[in-house]
């Protein structure tokens, strides 16, 4: 199977940024990284052994990006204005050098946005925002509104709020929505949330899928057993949904 390491200077966060790449055609699938996650967490937790048919067969390509949320939503010592907009410099090295980068590799037109935890809000936020970069986004145990204290997960921004934010959290933006054009966008995407029925953020799902349904936006919601909020759990979920 094929594996590439790439490094380069993001202009976009102003330091290096890391990647791997694995396998060799199909769709072009961003993986985020979890919570303070790294860009080889996806590898080492056995996610990738769990694709290697898909990936030797040239159904997809994974691009697994590092994170900055040290540095945006998880800095605590920094301003909640600033956290939100480090994380605004992270999505347009996203859209501006990942996918750009992926392209390159890939001319395959087709791609996929996709992460675990809180990769999966990284993956679903991006997705539904520029849904015409993406056909299709798999959010597995995901936590779609950060500005809420959710079981022992902190709201990450101390009851701060601004336009940023809003037009960040998933959860608040979509049921509000009234842009034609970005509603018919959402409705061509293939939209899969997994979580389990005892996952602290289930009711953050359900209301997510809810609104999206409430806008005719298309989406499958698949409950697991208890809590499956752990990379074994992530193992079967990526076989059956990825």
């Amino acid at each position: 199977m094929n594996r590439e390491y790439h490094k380069w200077f993001s202009p976009n966060l102003g330091r290096d940024m890391e990647l791997l790449v694995f396998g060799h055609a199909g769709a072009r699938t961003l993986v985020f990284p979890a919570r303070l996650g790294r860009f080889y967490d996806y590898e080492n937790w056995g996610l990738v052994p769990a694709l290697r048919d898909s990936l030797e067969n040239g159904c997809i390509q994974l691009f697994c990006v590092d994170g900055v949320d040290a540095e945006s939503i998880y800095c605590g010592w920094c301003r909640p204005s600033d956290r939100i907009a480090r994380h605004g410099q992270f999505e347009r090295y996203i859209l501006e050098e990942v996918l750009p980068f992926s392209k390159h590799k890939n001319p395959n037109p087709f791609a996929i946005s996709h992460g675990c935890s809180l990769g999966a809000y990284h993956a679903v936020n991006i997705a539904f925002r520029h849904p015409h970069e993406f056909g299709k986004v798999v959010g597995l145990s995901g936590r779609y509104d950060l500005t809420v204290e959710i079981g022992h997960y902190r709201s990450l921004f101390d009851g701060h709020y601004e336009d940023a934010i809003y037009f960040h959290t998933p959860s608040h933006y979509i049921p509000n929505l009234t842009d034609h054009v970005l509603l018919e966008r959402l409705r061509k995407l293939e939209i899969i949330l997994v979580v389990g029925d005892e996952d602290p953020f289930l009711e953050n799902n359900r209301h997510l899928s809810k609104a999206l349904w409430d806008k005719g936006v298309w989406n499958a919601m698949h409950f697991w057993r208890g809590e499956a909020h752990r990379p074994r759990f992530w193992r079967e979920m990526v076989r059956l949904y990825l």
